[in-house]
């Protein structure tokens, strides 16, 4: 049984369609046999049998989640994998492939967000009656057109959509907003799920998606409220540096690390909610959409119970760990001492005598502008400090926000789930923007470089055009 589990883990790893395929393999690499602990090969017979027959639904997908975790480890190495089929390109000797042009750029981009239009967007709908004069898609081209410009609210973007748009009638600013008005935070974040998973089924089927595993949870708040917040204190909650101003917050899921950086999925922030309650819920999304590994968050997250529940999941997590006294006394330590790096394993009390152990891990700043131990920052994390370079992925979160929040319309209304639907839907397009640059630049280039090829505004462009269907 063992050596029949490695060959299927074998398999699952190169990407080998069928049993055939795999006998293929193994007479172009005969030294496996020896290095796997096998006498002899199975026959095709046999191995479709142990696979459909012997194996448990559980066994089998257990060895499939192996391969993806082998293979995410993989590609965060730098280690190349074979997988089937591979694709072939034109070859010019030693010669350098030439950069493919703006022109070939936009004309792929063009084609390929012509498709992915033509999937997302029917995830979401209105709700509304059968027989309408303006087309469903006239209001998805409509918001899309205000993420082209930032700060612009419905009613200017309506206005100027009249003349930008070929279709011939569009949806007036005001009857926009009443009809996401409509809808629901439930059911925003259920089309919002859908659409994305759509998006991943076209992503997963390059084998530069086998790079996803690493997401990092993360809160952004909008610009500050200045306005009366009276019956909306539960909404309009104060900011993420406790200062007296107030701010709508949204937290998300994104993947991070060589993956494309697609938001799994995005929820708002209210008064009371805990943020052990907001990374369970991200996770639970983020778990039916991908296969995770590991998790990434910034200090506010550094409570023992959320790296419990973590563990329990048998996740992977880096978190920041906020300075008190204790650490503090051994960073000035560290200090004196001048050691740029030190771990130490911790337990800490969950309560009714239960503990969570984690590692410690000190790491000195370079070129700080501090000159005592705030040189020193402090993480946990429950695989110790091998995985402490993988937190610097958590920066494309942030400049995710950065573009997320330029594509989404202004507005005043403290209709929270006409705040929320703008927050989400300028998610969505910021996903499929990264989407579609993956695409591109594996249909001409063979590869994925994470510097998008594919500008956020030629995208929004395209899609603004290609949402016209129907």
């Amino acid at each position: 049984m063992v050596q029949l589990f490695r060959l299927f883990l074998l398999k699952e790893i190169h990407g080998l369609s069928h049993e055939t395929a795999l006998l293929t393999y193994f007479s172009h690499h005969p030294e496996l046999c020896e290095q796997l602990g096998l006498t002899t090969v199975p026959n095709q017979s046999t191995l479709w049998r142990s696979w459909h027959e012997r194996f448990t639904t559980e066994l089998r997908e257990t060895i499939e989640a192996a391969a993806q975790t082998i293979l995410i480890k993989a590609q965060n190495a730098d280690v190349a994998v074979p997988r089937e089929p591979e694709r072939k390109f034109p070859s010019h000797g030693d010669e350098e492939e030439p950069a493919p042009d703006d022109q070939a750029i936009l004309n792929e981009a063009g084609s390929i967000t012509d498709h992915i239009s033509r999937i997302v967007f029917p995830a979401f709908s209105l709700n509304r009656d059968d027989g309408c004069e303006i087309h469903e898609n006239a209001y998805w081209d409509l918001q899309t057109h205000l993420g082209l410009r930032e700060g612009l609210a419905a009613n200017e973007g309506a206005r100027s959509f009249v003349y930008e748009s070929t279709r011939d009638r569009t949806p007036l600013g005001h009857a926009h907003r009443e009809h996401i008005r409509d809808l629901s935070i439930e059911q925003i974040r259920e089309m919002y799920r859908r659409a994305v998973n759509r998006l991943l089924d076209e992503v997963a089927e390059t084998k530069e998606f086998f790079r996803a595993g690493i997401v990092a949870i993360d809160i952004t708040e909008a610009d500050p409220f200045t306005g009366n917040r009276t019956g909306h204190e539960d909404e309009i909650i104060g900011t993420k540096e406790k200062t007296d101003e107030y701010a709508y917050q949204w937290a998300t899921v994104q993947l991070v690390g060589n993956a494309v950086p697609i938001v799994l999925d995005a929820r708002p922030v209210r008064k009371g909610e805990s943020r052990k309650e907001i990374v369970e819920d991200l996770l639970d999304s983020a778990q039916d959409a991908v296969h995770v590994d590991n998790v990434l968050m910034d200090r506010e997250f550094d409570s023992q119970h959320i790296l419990e529940m973590l563990s329990q999941r048998g996740l992977s997590y880096v978190v920041p760990k906020r300075m008190q006294t204790s650490e503090k006394a051994q960073a000035k330590r560290l200090l004196q001492r001048g050691q740029d790096r030190y771990e130490t394993d911790r337990k800490l009390h969950l309560g009714k005598n239960e503990w969570h152990e984690t590692t410690l891990i000190y790491r000195r700043k370079e070129d700080s502008e501090h000159d005592d131990y705030r040189q020193y920052s402090v993480f946990m994390s429950n695989h110790g400090g091998s995985f402490l370079t993988e937190y610097g992925y958590r920066w494309e979160i942030e400049s995710g926000y950065k573009s997320i929040k330029r594509f989404m319309a202004a507005t005043t209304s403290k209709n929270f789930g006409l705040r929320f639907f703008y927050f989400a839907f300028a998610c969505l397009l910021y996903s499929i923007w990264r989407a579609v640059d993956l695409l591109v630049q594996v249909e001409l280039t063979g590869e994925y470089e994470h510097s998008p090829i594919v500008t956020a505004d030629n995208t929004l462009t395209l899609l603004k055009k290609e949402t016209g269907i129907g």
